[in-house]
């Protein structure tokens, strides 16, 4: 097995094994079929606590509720959707349950417009199968139909960028909980704790609309943006801070200052208002989600450690804040711009580094 610093990203199971193991040697709750954790220990995992005397850190920061309705969900037989914007951690939070649930949080269907109905229940090794015929060693499974013969559960993300076809190779896996194999005559049946989880993007509502009789074989969790900017500043500090030591950035971790500015800026654009509600502002096309803010400030980090003295400075998340917000020239600039002189110049001399750099930039 390779060696853990030498992975690029680890998945949740192994990211977070000390504090799995130290859930499941402190849990006396009762644990479901096909579950490693019971309900509570999972519901711990994702948003904090104590297990054993060990801290559990958490992975999800917003409303509980939400939580234990789709922790609750998964308890049943019934499959779980998470709705969202973009960068409201939805795949993060799919990754998690699972990982805690289940154990393996790799067996993923990544929707795109190419995902095809093979990928969704069965393909074969076409070597094989014109050699010998259709046979059990030629079927190649699905993640899906892989977690049905083990128990466990299944992510299918963005599934509305899938072609309704597509799509629609659920329902009878969802209703039945089964998957036909008509060339082997056979039936592959879900063992107990199956399930899937589910993740659509509000932004690609229209692409490919999904059909009522699949929405009605899932239970949907709509996930919000976090509601204030405390929140969301607690949500990029802790997930910098993770990533920043992963990769080994060598710079300083940023300032509350910069957060505090990084995310107002990403809330202010998304909104389209000021915060303090005075200022109408123009929202750029792309998404200006926590997800952004996070990736803007860990590559600002990068720069300021590869190109700097390890100190983030205004220069630094100037270039990830242009990047992040201008992502079609004609539009998202003159966009930027305007925000530059109608909202970040009036702002007085603790915002003055920023807009310099931003201007510069910009110009």
């Amino acid at each position: 097995m390779e060696a853990l610093q030498d992975v690029l990203r680890l998945p949740a199971e192994r990211l977070f094994k000390e504090e799995l193991d130290a859930l499941k040697a402190a849990d006396t709750g009762k644990v479901p079929a096909g579950w490693q954790l019971s309900p509570r220990s999972v519901l711990t995992f994702i948003t904090g606590g104590e297990a054993g005397g060990r801290i559990i850190t958490p992975k999800y920061i917003g409303n509980k509720r939400l939580v234990e309705m789709a922790i609750a969900t998964l308890v049943t037989d019934r499959a779980l959707l998470l709705i969202g914007e973009p960068g409201t951690a939805k795949s993060w939070l799919s990754e998690n349950l699972t990982a805690a649930i289940y154990g393996n949080s790799g067996l993923v269907v990544q929707g795109t417009a190419g995902t095809t109905e093979e990928q969704v229940r069965y393909s074969w090794n076409y070597a094989m199968l014109l050699a010998n015929g259709p046979t059990p060693e030629a079927l190649v499974q699905s993640p899906i139909m892989r977690a049905m013969e083990a128990g466990g559960i299944a992510r299918f993300e963005e599934i509305s960028r899938c072609a309704s076809e597509v799509q629609d190779a659920l329902i009878s896996i969802l209703s039945e909980k089964t998957i036909s194999v008509a060339e082997l005559g056979k039936e592959m049946n879900a063992r107990k704790g199956f399930s899937i989880i589910a993740t659509a993007n509000t932004r690609d509502r229209g692409v490919n609309e999904m059909s009522a009789a699949l929405k009605r074989r899932f239970n949907i969790i709509v996930l919000p943006a976090p509601p204030d900017l405390e929140t969301e500043v607690e949500i990029v500090r802790k997930r910098v801070g993770e990533i920043a030591a992963q990769y080994e950035l060598g710079a300083a971790a940023p300032a509350d200052e910069a957060l505090i500015k990084v995310v107002t800026i990403f809330r202010e654009l998304r909104s389209g208002m000021s915060l303090d509600r005075k200022e109408k502002i123009k929202s750029p096309g792309g998404a200006i989600s926590t997800a952004e803010a996070i990736s803007l400030l860990t590559g600002s980090m990068a720069l300021a450690a590869s190109f700097g003295d390890g100190e983030l400075r205004d220069a630094d998340l100037a270039a990830g804040l242009q990047g992040a917000v201008v992502k079609d020239d004609d539009k998202d600039r003159l966009v930027w711009k305007e925000y530059l002189d109608n909202v970040m110049k009036k702002r007085g001399e603790e915002w003055r580094g920023l807009y310099t750099a931003c201007k510069e930039l910009n110009s």
